[in-house]
């Protein structure tokens, strides 16, 4: 059966890990796209009001994605107090919930992340287990941690995947959705 992807409800931060991630080089700033004059100027502003409106209640849910009953939970956070947009370091911390709803004990082995950036420059980390732990899950457990990325623009884009072992020894790769890095300092486009 194929990976299934959600949004739903809100999750709980649990344990703090040091960025996975390598700080990625300085790049150019992006320019902001300014909208024309020949907008209708009210309805622009009611139409940015209902799509932060939106957006804000995005950010309450996470990204959730299903694999052979692991359910994965992804929310992430800008954190502003940590970034520098004159220096093109922005950084976000990402909370995430394993869900073991299967009838078998599972043991997460290894991660492997894809980060890319806003200029499409795509980073690998692959490593042990995840806050240094190689969390065991019975059925009906869960398991939570925080860690964080840094990129040199001020959005992108992240998913991977968790390798469990079943208990009897074999592997399987347990999908982590794709969830979206945003910052407030991230260009805007109207079309």
């Amino acid at each position: 059966m194929p990976p299934r992807v959600t949004r739903p409800s809100k999750s709980t931060v649990a344990e703090v890990e040091a960025s996975d991630a390598p700080a990625a080089a300085k790049e150019e700033a992006v320019v902001e796209t300014k909208p024309t004059a020949e907008l209708r100027r009210p309805r622009l502003e009611t139409e940015t009001r209902r799509s932060r409106a939106r957006a804000k209640d995005d950010d309450k849910r996470p990204y959730v994605a299903e694999t052979k009953e692991i359910k994965v939970s992804v929310k992430p956070t800008f954190l502003e107090d940590q970034s520098s947009p004159t220096d093109d370091h922005y950084v976000w911390a990402y909370h995430v919930r394993i869900e073991n709803s299967g009838k078998q004990t599972v043991q997460l082995l290894n991660r492997h992340w894809r980060i890319t950036d806003a200029r499409g420059r795509m980073q690998e980390v692959k490593g042990r287990g995840v806050v240094g732990e190689q969390p065991v899950l019975k059925p009906g457990q869960s398991f939570e941690y925080t860690s964080g990325v840094p990129l040199s623009t001020p959005s992108g884009i992240m998913f991977g995947t968790y390798e469990m072992d079943d208990g009897a020894g074999t592997t399987f790769q347990v999908k982590v959705p794709a969830f979206s890095l945003d910052s407030p300092h991230q260009a805007r486009q109207l079309h």
